[in-house]
């Protein structure tokens, strides 16, 4: 049960656990921004080497507390794996220097920079002095960025041009008028009625600094690492393998992982093709979803009506599943969507505040261009984003004060288990009935697809396997990646091509979302074999998510104990 934890004294690990989470929260503004704590909201990371030192100092700290330490319970036991799972991966980058460059077109410094102006509170005009205060912290953040990047390149790690060219392009929508520095001053004006004009001033000068430190960074991209980038994009297997246990939180056979990916893409287009068969006798999967696109049942006009339909949705989730299939803790049966104010077109969520205060956010940032949308394919999106996906998930370790430390209530992330829960929990709501409009089933089909896809292209091009022969064979390039994934995913091009660009630049990330689906499917598969007729499906669960996020090779021995 989420809502009912036995309490449990806390322990000599707990401590150290504990202990560890406070001295990374002290380095970390922007972590202390996520958690909700009203502390040091007008700083930034240090994001130069010597903020990564620091960070390695604290692990190597609580690395060594731990073997002093023996467990004392089953909780300990999960705490010191996980722990010794992800500080110990943690030195073993940073000793590799495989930490400092981080040039992509979705995850960098400067991204999380940007980013984190999207969390901060903005009702009052305190709450916009603040930010402004934090927009003139910008330049520091950013110098510590690129230094990083100079000693990434001094140590052998070279970013690939494409993702150099990339980041600076976002980087000048981000700076350019009407972009989300320049609508800063509007977003004040319109949820604060009460701006000072001391606050607005301030706002406005901080919006210039910001601006002049994202040009500057343009500008180094452009004419000093650029130079210095290679016009290869692979990172090759021994990075690659680095990448995707940091990713997954266990290792795996790569060329095994290769085939399975292109087996599960032939899968779920053969079941696609059967759905479509039915759904619109006659056409093409290509031809049903553009048919499905034209639907008047399945189109919203704005982004207006997108936000209210998102929000309906994730409403009823939490109406129809708490108490039949989950016990959902009362704070986190709240959750705001929310349209974002960038304009790159992901769909992400931002996890609560420690006091959900600040609800779990499902956030669209919509491209510019785009006025409809199509819920056929975006049902599925919203199980993914909220619940029973990403909000449930992290909602119910933040709950769970009664027996989980800080730590692993809220100090711990691993692609494989958050994102590979999320994707389990797209294919859950199909099982359980929520997804019985085939029209539904299709786009929840489609996005399975384009998560195999990426199995194939991200592990295919990075360790040098051969591209599938339908796009030439042999080696993987940019074009064959684009050709494959729009062969086997119906996405608008432009969106498409950032998507390919995301694999390209962020090893080892996106083959995590499948990968974790398919240890999280094995898992409870395992346990139901174990059990037999007691299997209790809402029990699995509910341990499961008691748990908190953990590196997949100690998810499954915690479950399988």
């Amino acid at each position: 049960m989420l809502a009912c934890m036995t309490p449990r004294t806390p322990t000599p690990v707990d401590a150290i656990a504990d202990k560890h989470f406070d001295e990374v929260v002290a380095l970390s503004p922007l972590m202390m921004t996520s958690l909700g704590l009203d502390e040091r909201q007008d700083e930034l990371d240090d994001f130069s080497p010597r903020g990564s030192d620091a960070h390695c100092r604290a692990a190597r700290t609580a690395l060594r507390a731990l073997s002093e330490t023996t467990p004392m319970d089953d909780t300990d036991t999960v705490t010191v794996a996980a722990m010794r799972e992800r500080l110990g991966l943690r030195l073993e980058t940073h000793d590799a220097a495989a930490d400092l460059m981080d040039v992509s077109n979705i995850a960098s410094g400067l991204h999380s920079i940007r980013e984190i102006f999207d969390l901060m509170p903005t009702a009052t005009d305190q709450n916009w002095a603040t930010l402004a205060r934090r927009l003139h912290a910008v330049p520091t953040a950013v110098d510590g960025w690129l230094e990083s990047q100079s000693a990434g390149i001094e140590a052998g790690h070279r970013p690939a041009i494409r993702q150099v060219n990339a980041l600076a392009d976002q980087c000048e929508g981000w700076i350019a008028p009407r972009g989300f520095f320049d609508r800063l001053l509007e977003r004040a004006d319109a949820s604060c009625e009460d701006l000072s004009t001391t606050t607005r001033e301030s706002l406005a000068q901080g919006v210039a600094v910001a601006t002049t430190a994202y040009a500057h960074a343009i500008t180094r991209l452009r004419d000093a690492i650029a130079p210095l980038a290679v016009d290869q994009d692979a990172v090759g297997v021994s990075r690659y393998r680095l990448a995707s246990r940091h990713f997954l939180g266990m290792t795996v056979d790569l060329e095994e992982t290769y085939r399975w990916g292109l087996d599960q893409v032939a899968q779920l287009n053969a079941r696609q093709e059967e759905l479509c068969s039915r759904l619109r006798p006659g056409m093409t999967v290509a031809e049903t979803k553009k048919a499905l696109d034209q639907d008047p049942a399945y189109l919203l006009h704005g982004s207006d009506a997108m936000r209210t339909w998102m929000q309906t949705k994730a409403d009823e989730a939490v109406a129809h599943l708490h108490g039949a299939h989950f016990d959902i803790p009362l704070p986190a049966q709240r959750i705001e969507c929310m349209i974002a104010p960038t304009h790159d077109g992901g769909i992400y969520y931002t996890e609560p505040s420690e006091d959900f205060v600040r609800p779990g956010r499902m956030w669209w940032s919509v491209p510019e261009e785009q006025t409809t949308f199509s819920t056929w394919r975006e049902l599925t999106t919203v199980y993914h984003e909220g619940v029973p996906g990403h909000h449930l998930q992290i909602s119910a370790a933040i709950s769970n004060r009664e027996s989980l430390n800080t730590w692993r209530r809220s100090g711990i992330w691993v692609s494989g288990h958050g994102e590979g829960w999320a994707l389990y929990a797209e294919q859950l709501m199909a099982d359980l009935g929520y997804l019985d409009d085939p029209a539904m089933m299709l786009g929840m089909l489609d996005g399975q697809a384009m998560r195999a896809v990426r199995v194939v292209i991200d592990i295919g091009m990075h360790c040098g396997f051969a591209a599938p022969t339908e796009v030439g064979g042999g080696e993987w390039t940019f074009e064959k990646a684009l050709a494959y994934f729009n062969a086997n995913v119906a996405m608008d091009p432009a969106v498409a091509r950032f998507e390919v660009m995301r694999y390209f630049g962020w090893p080892g990330q996106a083959p995590a979302y499948k990968i974790g689906q398919r240890v999280w499917t094995d898992i409870r598969d395992a346990r139901r074999r174990r059990d037999g007729s007691a299997f209790d499906l809402k029990a699995f669960h509910a341990q499961a998510l008691n748990l908190g996020a953990l590196g997949l090779d100690t998810l499954r021995s915690a479950l399988e104990s």
